[in-house]
Parts: C-alpha cells; sequence; structure tokens
C-alpha cells in the first residue's frame, strides 16, 4: 500500500486541551515544573548565571534540557500513535484471511497494528499506553517519547546535583559565616525551601531510576525492532513450538521436529534504529508495510498470531460465577488476605461480574482466573473481559468430557488385565 493512501488519525477525535486533561499528564507537568523551578531558585544562589561564563552555561544547559523534555512530552500526547483508519482494509481482497478482524473498529488489524481499550482504537505498531501522556505509544510518537525520556533523566540528573549541592550549602551557612568564607554562604533556606528541596531532590532521583528503567526497554525494542506486545508473541510462538514437538516426542515419534519461527521485522540493530531515532522524529514509513527479513512476508506475525489465537480458543475452559464480584484490585473484605495480596503483576483489567454470569476463562493463576464475560446478546459489539477472583467462580465441564474419561479408564483396565 502507498504512503499517501493511508490517513494518518492522530488525534482519536480529542482536542489538545482535552488530552491534557488526565491525572497522569497533569501530575508529569507537575513534576517538571516542580523540579525545574525549584532549582532555578536554588541555582540563583548557589551558582548564579552571571556569576561566571561556567555558571552562565550551567543553567543555560539545564533550561535547554527542561525545555527539550516539555516539548518532546507535548509532541508525544498530541501527535498520537497513529491510529489505523476505521473500517481498514487491505488494498488485495485476497490478503483478508491473514490479518485479525477488530469487531470495534469494524476493519481489519494491520501488521503489527493492535486494538487498544484505553484510546478505543487500533494502534500502528502499539507499543504500550503510557498513562503519563494519556495516549498510546506506537508509530507515529515513539521517537518523541525515547527523546522525552532521554532528556527528562538528563535534566533530573543535573537538577539533582545542583539541588543536593543547594542543600548542602545552605545547611553549612552558619558554619561559612563563622569561618568568615562569605563567599560559600550564599544559599539561604527558609523552612518550606528546606521541606520542597528535600521533596524535589526525591522527585528527580526517583524519575531517574524509573524513567531510566523504561528507557532502558525502549531502547531495546527498537534495537530488536519488537515491541513489548511483539516480545510476548514471539514467546508464545517458541513455546508453541515447544509444545507441538514435545508432544510429538511423548506420543513416540522422536525424531519429529517444527520449523523454529522467524521473527520478520529485525533487519539488524543499526536498521532498526534508522526507523525510529531521527532528529527530525517523523515516523519512518506508512505504519502499514515494513521490511522484513529474507523468507518471511508481510503476514508472518499476523499468521502466527491468528494460530496462537486458534490455540487460546481451544483451551478456553467456561466459567459461572458463584459469587459477586465487584471488579477491585484488592478485594480484601470479599476474597481473603491471599487474594488481595497476590494480585496479576500487570496493568490488565479487572472485571465486575454478578451470580450466574458465565466467563470464558483463558489464563490461570494461583488465586486469580482472567476471562472475557459472555454476552448474552449474539451481536453484542463491546467485551468485558479481566481478572477476577478464582475463589468467585466454579468451573463448567462438558458432558463429553467425562464421557472420554471414562473411556480412557475403561482401556486403561482392559490394557492391564491383558
Amino acid at each position: 500500500m502507498d504512503k499517501d493512501e493511508v490517513k494518518l488519525d492522530r488525534n482519536n477525535g480529542k482536542t489538545i486541551l482535552r488530552r491534557f486533561l488526565h491525572i497522569g499528564p497533569l501530575l508529569t507537568i507537575f513534576i517538571i515544573k516542580s523540579i525545574t523551578i525549584m532549582t532555578l531558585y536554588l541555582n540563583s544562589m548557589w551558582f548564579p548565571a552571571h556569576s561566571s561564563i561556567y555558571a552562565f552555561l550551567n543553567q543555560a544547559t539545564f533550561i535547554t534540557l527542561s525545555a527539550l523534555t516539555s516539548f518532546n512530552f507535548v509532541m508525544t500526547a498530541i501527535i498520537g500513535p497513529s491510529y489505523l483508519p476505521l473500517g481498514w482494509r487491505p488494498k488485495n481482497k485476497n490478503d483478508e484471511n491473514q490479518l485479525q478482524f477488530c469487531n470495534l473498529c469494524k476493519g481489519f488489524k494491520a501488521p503489527r497494528a493492535h486494538h487498544c481499550r484505553k484510546c478505543e482504537r487500533c494502534v500502528m505498531k502499539m507499543d504500550h499506553h503510557c498513562p503519563y501522556v494519556a495516549n498510546c505509544v506506537g508509530h507515529g510518537n515513539q521517537s518523541h517519547f525515547i527523546w522525552f525520556l532521554t532528556f527528562a533523566i538528563a535534566g533530573c540528573t543535573h537538577a539533582a546535583v545542583i539541588l543536593i549541592c543547594s542543600l548542602y550549602a545552605g545547611l553549612y551557612r552558619d558554619y561559612y559565616i563563622y569561618h568568615q568564607e562569605y563567599k560559600k554562604a550564599t544559599v539561604k533556606l527558609s523552612t518550606w525551601s528546606l521541606i520542597l528541596t528535600i521533596f524535589n531532590i526525591g522527585l528527580s532521583i526517583g524519575v531517574v531510576i524509573a524513567v531510566g528503567m523504561l528507557l532502558f526497554f525502549q531502547i531495546r525494542a527498537v534495537f530488536r525492532n519488537r515491541t513489548g506486545i511483539e516480545d510476548w508473541i514471539l514467546d508464545k510462538a517458541i513455546y508453541r513450538r515447544r509444545a507441538i514437538v514435545r508432544a510429538a516426542r511423548e506420543a513416540g515419534d522422536m525424531e519429529y521436529d517444527v520449523k523454529p519461527f522467524v521473527y520478520p521485522y529485525d533487519m539488524g540493530w543499526k536498521k532498526n534504529a534508522a526507523q525510529v531515532l531521527n532528529f527530525t522524529c517523523l515516523p519512518v514509513g506508512n505504519g502499514i508495510e515494513w521490511p522484513v527479513v529474507e523468507g518471511c512476508d508481510q503476514y508472518t506475525l499476523t499468521r502466527e498470531q491468528i494460530a496462537q489465537k486458534a490455540e487460546k480458543r481451544a483451551r478456553t475452559k467456561q466459567y459461572r460465577i458463584a459469587k459477586k464480584v465487584t471488579g477491585s484490585w484488592f478485594p480484601l473484605l470479599s476474597y481473603g488476605f491471599k487474594t488481595a495480596c497476590s494480585p496479576p503483576l500487570t496493568d490488565e483489567s479487572r472485571i465486575a461480574l454478578e451470580i450466574g454470569d458465565l466467563v470464558n476463562v483463558t489464563r490461570w493463576r494461583k488465586h486469580w482466573l482472567f476471562g472475557e464475560k459472555v454476552k448474552e446478546e449474539k451481536n453484542a459489539i463491546e467485551r468485558s473481559k479481566g481478572w477476577f477472583p478464582r475463589k468467585s467462580a466454579v468451573e463448567l465441564y462438558d458432558e463429553n468430557d467425562d464421557e472420554d474419561f471414562d473411556e480412557n479408564e475403561e482401556n486403561s483396565k482392559n490394557k492391564k488385565l491383558k
């Protein structure tokens, strides 16, 4: 598909103002402004810009880092990840059987596109939904997002140095005056400025640690040309093939083997990085067609996803809700200490369920289950899925399963008699 044939939807119907009226962006703006204002205030006493050329460069560098952090934060939020057009279909109708269909967007999912339940749209090359920009990170804004993380770490590291040095100078001000070192006794801290200094030192160090970890995973994803979602798909592809081989060998075919899955988008770290990291921050390509390695095609990954979904449906088990579920993340009072203190380590939603509801379960944990509520209306589009306490439900067994079990048990007895 040619680039001009794809009309990118960047804002998903939201104005720029509405994009920032969420707790995540407001918290991010508060952290940036708090650290910036407090750092400039203390720096004006500890190392004022007019005192020397080095002091001027020090302050100019910090202001630049703060401005670049704010700029890339805003651009990440307002540019967006590039949403797949509603009702999208491939140019060649024969390709439709190699793609997944999105019932919510009423169109096919392009290669590397995934539906975000928070944005309520299919996102091109979706990596994750970031609550701090109230938007997804994907094909359109990944470059701005990485630069935002980079400048935030650099700016907060610089701020932490200035704040800690200023705090030290302020705490020892009386000592410097007593020893007549008046040039060092320039930082004067009130009670509130002392509290705010310590608070912003904590913020700065916290940002460096937390955002540093996120930047590490983003850079790794860029060099591998593999999003977090695609990491998960690849892990399942490897596990799926191992399970097939193991089952065949347990059945007696010791030489059975399957061709390993080849991830199609890893073109080498230099070419991978060139698709995202550039000074213009503009996305490379149209977000639908991608360079692939030899032996693969545009639908190699989507065919694997379809196969994984088919296996997922095959292992699905149905449960009936026996005790009301509120959808709480920590249901301490209703389901006890063990359930509340061992939640799934994921940001996936929890669902509220009533007694008698049916749920198709696809994932199991010791105290939690993940599944999709069975809708009463057959044509219902909205899907309600998420985690719920295991104690709330009972598994439903098919009569055919019992017949199969009895038949297998009878066969095993006959073998022993023989």
